[in-house]
């Protein structure tokens, strides 16, 4: 392996660029197009808007004469500049996440900066609106022009297109561990073509669809076959730091790449730092906080938002009263202990969307339930106790709108995990209790992830995924996907 990789690295020593017709060329390229399409409908649309076509620009030089005509330009070109100077269209941050979007934004302000700082310097009277409108408008725009292009290529890559071709390289266990968890999301742009295990394995390992095709002194056909262009290293148990040297020394340079996925799981960008200490990459994470600022934030946006909610759905909920009370025997609402912040115990409240005998008949139908594989959470998708009424509410979890009063009262968030009850507690692993350092949710992560049709397993991990990663930024993106969960073909049950 050592004098192969040698002999490889060698013959790849010059220096090569990416194929023309590369997706990520093509994609950058559209992207190139409508950004500039943008700035120059935005930029020219305000200048015609607030000055007109063949305005001037005021200076203290009486000799000087500018034209507005010619700053939109300049401004176009910097903007354009700026925008490919932050790699915002680079393929290592399109796809997922709010990297790109960040980026957008920076490098857009950093430009409306620079403007400022130059004009001052000139001693230039640039007009205030045309500034404060062209750029704001700008960003907006450049960022519904990248949601638009995200949507596209999220369709793309879930169809095998615009995505890196992975070839794993480590321990079976890791391989497949990664394999599953980068299966999970193809929108990333990584999909898995083959893999070169530990232990020489060649053929399908076991359980998975995944074809391995021999050890590590077998990388370089592995990739010739596959036509992988990216290496990732699952472990490195068996790959000491001067094989990984060797191994990344044999790739071609420009074209293939080389990825090291780190033991962590389920840790949010934010938390994770990367630094270099004499050629020594290093990654700091950062501990969860559920404390301090941060926490007193959630809970003035949680107080705010939940106030403003009830005002503007009372009609609703009247609605929604009226309809219980008068399509069904028994109370309007449904009150039911459940487990909260710390594992102590509050009532959450809910519209009844069922019979009033509903409790007494849940144990004969919970074991129907666990004979379909759910052992701790039940969920029934025909449950034969929910009324007519109450199965148009569950559809778009208009049953759920009287909790914005346990949020009001502080025993609820917006956003959490699910509040359990008590006999599922008592069901969990160790680990699960981790879910009671936030308080519960109306709305969650997982429910914007599948809602009703996720395994009770996947529930957990996107619980303890938001309890480990959580932030207002985030708080928000969910509740936005829960509007459009709630909208979706497939409903809540």
């Amino acid at each position: 392996m050592p004098s192969q990789a040698r002999t490889s690295g060698a013959a790849h020593a010059g220096p090569s660029t990416p194929p023309a017709d590369s997706w990520s060329r093509r994609y950058s390229r559209g992207v190139v197009f409508t950004d500039l399409l943008a700035l120059v409908w935005v930029v020219f649309g305000t200048q015609i808007a607030w000055l007109g076509l063949d305005s001037n620009l005021a200076t203290n030089t009486a000799d000087v004469r500018l034209s507005y005509f010619g700053i939109s330009i300049v401004v176009i070109i910097v903007w354009m500049s700026a925008l490919a100077l932050y790699d915002t269209r680079g393929d290592r941050v399109i796809g997922v996440g709010s990297t790109e979007y960040r980026l957008v934004a920076d490098s857009s302000i950093r430009v409306f900066g620079a403007l400022a700082i130059a004009a001052f310097l000139l001693h230039v009277d640039l007009a205030r609106g045309y500034v404060l409108i062209a750029f704001p408008i700008g960003i907006l725009v450049l960022l519904l022009s990248r949601w638009m292009w995200r949507q596209w290529l999220v369709a793309q890559r879930k169809h095998g297109a615009y995505s890196a071709k992975v070839l794993l390289v480590g321990s079976t266990a890791s391989v497949v561990h990664i394999a599953r968890e980068l299966g999970r999301l193809p929108e990333a742009g990584y999909r898995v073509v083959g893999a070169t295990v530990a232990d020489g394995t060649r053929g399908l390992l076991t359980g998975t669809s995944l074809l391995s095709h021999g050890g590590f002194g077998d990388v370089a056909a592995a990739l010739a076959v596959t036509g992988a262009d990216t290496v990732v290293i699952t472990s490195s148990d068996d790959l000491p730091p001067e094989r990984v040297r060797e191994l990344s020394w044999s790739l071609e340079p420009g074209r293939q790449h080389l990825v090291v996925a780190p033991s962590l799981t389920d840790i949010g960008g934010p938390r994770i730092h990367t630094r270099p200490v004499q050629g020594l990459p290093l990654i700091h994470v950062e501990t969860p906080t559920y404390s301090g600022r941060k926490l007193y934030s959630k809970r003035a946006f949680d107080l705010v938002s939940s106030a403003l909610l009830i005002v503007l759905t009372s009609p609703v909920l009247v609605v929604l009263a009226l309809s219980v009370k008068l399509t069904s025997v028994g109370p309007v609402f449904f009150r039911q202990e459940r487990v909260g912040l710390n594992g102590k115990t509050f009532h959450m409240v809910k519209f009844r969307s069922m019979v009033t005998d509903a409790e007494e008949r849940l144990q004969e139908l919970g074991q129907l339930d666990r004979a379909a594989g759910n052992d701790v959470l039940f969920k029934m998708k025909d449950d034969p106790r929910v009324t007519r009424v109450g199965a148009t509410m569950r559809r778009f979890s208009l049953d759920e709108l009287p909790q914005l009063f346990n949020v009001l009262l502080g025993e609820m968030s917006l956003v959490g995990p699910r509040p359990p009850l008590a006999r599922e507690v008592e069901r969990y692993d160790q680990h699960v209790h981790r879910r009671f350092l936030v308080k519960p949710g109306m709305t969650g992560l997982w429910q914007v992830s599948g809602r009703s049709d996720l395994s009770w397993e996947d529930s957990v991990r996107l619980d303890l995924f938001y309890v480990e990663n959580w932030s207002i930024i985030g708080d928000l993106l969910i509740l936005w996907k829960t509007f459009r969960a709630v909208m979706s073909p497939t409903g809540a049950y």
